[in-house]
């Protein structure tokens, strides 16, 4: 495990710079929501940092960084167009109206530094799997593989899905059932879960490589009780309608049958 530790040192230290200087564009800009677009790129730097300094097997190394890299630049690209040019994030606006005057240093810690930390924790996997040597590739890495594919599968799928459902006018105020969504009501939020076992799979390839199972316990603590699926359906039960139909036939996260299917 000693072979984490320089990595882990090397991740911070660029982690701590990219987004202090993020945090410095975003006080000109005004605007506390590019943090959601550095989400996925900061887990890409982390990759990148440990595969150039890590003594992991070179081959897992390959499919780590790899694997992080189509995940982050994925979620990074699929943000961007959907957020930019649409003003700061109300989340980021209520969290500006509440602290007032105070709001530019405190979103240095509650934002971004907080973003930070939890990139070290949740890149576990991609630091471990890429730090300490291991075997030749196996099954932990088959099945990380296969997750992997999975989860991006569901993320992409999903997000394609709602947007054509959302660039629809006759779809204003409606609820989106269809396709994934059909089966659960955040595929991209399961699919993004999926994608960090993935990961996690692979670095339990490795000595010690158990630890970073932390990583993808926390990513989909995040997803379930933070900020995805909880903070989101708040939101949407409040402003569509339906939506607590949608709830009543539709599995949260994991895809199932919606209750009113008709057996097959």
């Amino acid at each position: 495990m000693e072979a984490l530790l320089p990595v882990l040192a090397t991740s911070a230290l660029a982690l701590a710079g990219a987004l202090v200087a993020l945090w410095l564009l975003s006080l000109w800009l005004r605007d506390a929501s590019i943090i959601d677009i550095f989400w996925g790129i900061g887990f890409v730097i982390v990759a990148w940092i440990a595969f150039a300094n890590g003594d992991g097997t070179p081959t897992r190394k390959v499919l780590i960084a790899g694997a992080t890299t189509i995940w982050g630049l994925r979620l990074a690209g699929y943000l961007a167009w959907r957020n930019l040019g649409h003003g700061e994030d109300p989340r980021y606006q209520r969290m500006r109206a509440h602290h007032g005057d105070r709001f530019w240093l405190v979103s240095l810690y509650s934002v971004f530094g907080l973003q930070g930390a939890l990139t070290l924790v949740v890149s576990l996997p991609v630091q471990l799997g890429q730090a300490i040597p291991g075997p030749p590739l196996g099954a932990f890495d088959g099945l990380g593989a296969l997750l992997v594919v999975i989860g991006l599968t569901f993320e992409t799928v999903g997000d394609l899905q709602l947007a054509r459902f959302k660039a629809d006018p006759e779809n204003e105020g409606r609820v989106m059932d269809r396709g994934l969504w059909r089966y659960t009501r955040h595929p991209n939020y399961f699919g993004d879960a999926v994608v960090w076992w993935g990961l996690g799979a692979m670095a339990l390839a490795v000595p010690g490589g158990f630890v970073a199972l932390l990583g993808p316990l926390v990513m989909t603590g995040l997803l379930l009780r933070v900020s995805g699926v909880a903070l989101l359906e708040r939101s949407l039960r409040r402003s569509k309608p339906g939506y607590a139909d949608y709830v009543a036939r539709t599995s949260a996260f994991v895809p199932w049958p919606p209750k009113d299917a008709a057996p097959r």
